[in-house]
């Protein structure tokens, strides 16, 4: 398995914390020194370790933020 390259440009925050001490944070990542991506995801508390997550574009963000905007608006 190659090695995973990344660099965390930007961190936003933490939107939970699990019993080990791991938090979902979401940040601006670069993977393997391409363009940055937002990304949500588990992370350790050294950021050595990452657990599974998902990596968007500025124009995914944008259309996941709608979406929560109306699901927040209709319930």
């Amino acid at each position: 398995m190659a090695d995973i390259k990344f660099e965390i440009v930007k961190s936003f925050g933490a939107i939970s914390e699990s019993p080990k001490g791991w938090h979902k944070e979401l940040n601006l990542i670069s993977w393997n020194n391409r363009e940055p991506k937002y990304d949500l995801r588990d992370w350790s508390p050294d950021h050595e370790k990452m657990g599974k997550g998902i990596t968007l574009s500025k124009e995914e963000v944008q259309n996941l933020k709608q979406l929560l905007k109306n699901a927040v608006d209709e319930s």
